[in-house]
């Protein structure tokens, strides 16, 4: 039977990491399902669990983080049933489209804002996202904490930075990781829990080691100037470079293409 994993505290105080899951928990049941996406999901839960081993820990010290720009609720839906519950999208409006009505349906589902926030999609954003993984400027920061203290919830974040300096991407320079980190921790409204970045797109994944392994280094620096939060959330490393990205660190993997980039019938319009 395939591996299955949950989140074990996607917005408390411990982890975003997972725990097995026993298929006869999951309460969802699909009207149909892609004969192909048990066996790419498969691949991908070996493919972590073996670099998971093979840098000292365990497989479910690594998140999985479906990430579902591309396809429509149908896919989701059936990733779902197969046992992911961490769905990740790059825009707060699609994802209000395809997972507006998730929860009811899919108890348990982690979601994940995991690409740029603008300020004014503050609101949304918040409503519907468990953690967002984009924050790289104080003005984003400032409005981040107006909106949470306002509903008076906290909210989840990790910081972006742009470790490999790439002038189209998001993410703060490492230099001013830092004075955002800090002013994050000052929040009594905002919960940061590690940090994200993007590697850049290269031929060989093997080119990305520098780039996590940065990334790396800046957490422990961070968590040493922080001691009162628990940074422990490495999100990097996607369809290409994850296997590099955990044997670097990575606590959580953001994987698309790898589980659903076959699935041509479950496009997203």
């Amino acid at each position: 039977m395939m591996g299955r994993y949950a989140p074990v505290d996607a917005t408390g105080d411990r982890t975003l990491g997972c725990r097995p899951l026993s298929l006869s928990l999951s309460p969802f049941h699909p009207k149909t399902l892609s004969p192909s996406l048990p066996t790419h999901i498969e691949k991908v839960l070996t493919m972590v669990a073996d670099a998971s081993r093979s840098s000292g820990r365990q497989p479910e010290d690594v998140t999985i983080v479906a990430v579902t720009k591309t396809v429509n609720r149908d896919a989701i839906d059936e990733a779902y049933a197969l046992g992911l519950r961490h769905f990740g999208e790059n825009r707060v409006q699609d994802a209000w489209r395809k997972l507006a009505d998730l929860r009811p349906r899919a108890p348990g589902a982690v979601l994940h804002l995991i690409g740029q926030l603008q300020s004014n999609k503050v609101k949304p954003a918040i409503t519907l996202f468990d953690i967002i993984e984009s924050v790289d400027r104080i003005s984003l920061i400032d409005a981040l904490e107006k909106e949470a203290e306002r509903r008076g919830e906290p909210v989840s974040v990790l910081l972006q930075v742009n470790i490999a300096r790439e002038p189209q991407k998001g993410g703060c320079a490492p230099e001013s990781a830092s004075m955002l980190m800090e002013r994050l921790v000052r929040s009594p409204w905002l919960r940061p829990r590690g940090l994200m970045t993007i590697a850049p797109l290269v031929a060989d994944a093997e080119e990305t080691r520098p780039v996590f392994s940065g990334l790396h280094i800046l957490r422990e620096a961070l968590q040493r100037q922080q001691p009162t939060v628990d940074l422990v959330t490495l999100s990097m490393g996607m369809s290409d470079d994850f296997r590099v990205a955990i044997e670097e660190g990575a606590t959580s993997v953001r994987i698309g293409r790898a589980i659903f980039g076959h699935l041509a019938e479950y496009q997203s319009a």
